[in-house]
């Protein structure tokens, strides 16, 4: 790999062409226009060389061995790193041009380009660049990133941000779905040593089981029937920088041992190889599930969960910080407002006390959307918020509790109505495995314990972290009878 280092606060451009002519040529273009260069031959190149600072521009040839530059954005998009792209191609093809620039790419140069055609769309790339870091930064607020509120119990999560972001620490997150985990963990990583480098998230729910491992350490060409070509994996993206691992039990049984090898050692092999890897990156997972139980029943190692429970920080649900849902709402019109180019007069007070008293099961997730929605149904400048829509959610098929009944501790005759009015037969026999029967006599212990209270503060619901119409229907799923209860 060459570079050339000119002026390091201009810009940093990385040149990636597999023609060293090229790249000595593009490279001493960029120095020239007092900018920091850095290039590669090839995608394979770029991906594992060090990189200190997150790039403002990428020039990328179409055309490279191995990883092409559109598999190469591809792998940036997937692994949630923003670069501006420029394209450079010597054959000019419209449908690729088309397919770049609908993905994301700034602009696209047919070879042989003109010198300061290629430095103006630098340029603009590095502009545009800053300038959604600035506006980025004044959206964010002083601390840095995007978290709105002023309730104690915020409060005490940012001050645990704080203490911990400057560490290599591991950070685990837990909270309800909603709750705004992956900004936390953006604070972590912008407030901490590496916040120049890459912060490269997976959501391990969101990905196939048999393509977890591929995803978290890349695999050969051939490793599998279907790896056609060579894949980098978000671990070797991420070395240097952070890792967030998203819904982090979600990850299969037989994938952990690896992930705590790379975790406690360092390193790694992809699939397909015996090439052993390092990868030096800062862990921060999130879940919403208990983890403590899920090692109980045997589906996660108790090793791993050590690993990750280093530094836990619990984000609170919003209707344990109901004071902040009026700045929140305040704040989401304003982004959705100035989005959608309309003007909408300050929130009426009593509109507001409507949101904060609702329970918000989404949390902020479900208010933003409201409000998105809202600002899209105003025809003037007042807010057309659909209140209506505040309503008990639809119930799963045997989740038809009323909530005002729930917590009073008569849920054996709630139960047995709920299922004798929707012609429920429980299963006498259910095949399922130890771990199944394991959660059935939990969930029939836990409600014992809480005198049959499933929803409420107390109940049996909370104290298993669930959502209470999920505990009824896994009651349902597990053909837990009215008198298995008493």
């Amino acid at each position: 790999m060459g570079h050339v280092a000119m002026n390091d606060t201009g810009g940093l451009v990385y040149v990636v062409d597999d023609d060293a002519s090229v790249r000595e040529a593009l490279a001493g273009l960029v120095a020239s226009a007092g900018l920091m260069a850095k290039t590669a031959a090839s995608s394979q190149e770029f991906l594992e060389m060090e990189r200190p600072r997150v790039p403002s521009c990428l020039v990328l040839d179409v055309e490279l061995p191995g990883l092409s530059g559109i598999d190469l954005q591809q792998e940036l998009i997937r692994s949630g790193i923003q670069i501006p792209i420029i394209f450079l191609t010597g054959h000019g093809s419209i449908p690729m041009t088309v397919h770049a620039v609908k993905a994301g790419a700034a602009d696209f140069l047919t070879k042989p380009f003109d010198d300061e055609e290629l430095l103006g769309a630098i340029r603009q790339c590095i502009a545009r660049y800053d300038s959604k870091r600035d506006v980025e930064a004044k959206l964010s607020g002083e601390k840095g990133f995007e978290i709105i509120g002023t309730s104690t119990t915020l409060k005490h999560v940012l001050q645990l941000v704080e203490t911990v972001a400057p560490t290599d620490s591991t950070v685990l997150l837990l909270g309800e779905t909603g709750t705004g985990k992956e900004l936390i963990a953006r604070a972590l990583h912008d407030n901490s040593r590496r916040k120049n480098t890459n912060f490269v998230k997976l959501n391990c729910a969101a990905i196939p089981t048999g393509l977890l491992e591929s995803e978290l350490f890349g695999h050969e060409r051939g490793a599998f029937t279907g790896a056609v070509t060579q894949k980098v994996g978000r671990l070797e993206l991420a070395d240097q920088g952070t890792l967030f691992l998203d819904e982090v039990g979600d990850i299969p049984i037989e994938v952990q041992p690896k992930l705590l090898r790379a975790l406690q050692e360092r390193e790694f092999e992809r699939l397909g190889s015996t090439k052993t890897r390092k990868a030096n990156v800062r862990l921060i997972a999130a879940t919403n599930r208990d983890l403590e139980k899920m090692v109980a029943r045997g589906e996660f190692r108790s090793d791993l969960y050590y690993r990750l429970n280093v530094f836990p920080i619990r984000i609170p649900p919003l209707r344990e910080r109901r004071e902040d849902i009026p700045l929140l709402v305040r704040y989401f019109v304003q982004r959705y407002s100035r989005q959608m180019q309309k003007r909408i007069d300050p929130v009426p007070e009593t509109t507001l006390e409507r949101l904060v008293s609702w329970k918000w099961p989404g949390n902020i997730r479900e208010l933003e959307n409201f409000i998105e929605r809202a600002v899209i149904l105003s025809r003037d400048r007042s807010l057309n918020a659909p209140l209506n829509e505040l309503k008990e959610p639809i119930p799963e098929a045997a989740s038809a509790i009323p909530e005002e009944l729930v917590g009073q501790g008569d849920v054996v005759r709630i139960v047995r109505e709920t299922i004798e009015g929707l012609n429920i037969t429980p299963p006498r026999r259910w095949p399922h495995g130890a771990a199944v029967e394991n959660r059935r006599k939990e969930i029939i212990c836990v409600l014992r314990e809480t005198n049959g209270q499933v929803g409420g503060a107390n109940g049996a619901a909370a104290r298993m972290g669930i959502n209470r119409t999920t505990l009824i229907s896994r009651m349902k799923k597990l053909g837990i009878r009215a008198d298995e209860l008493t």
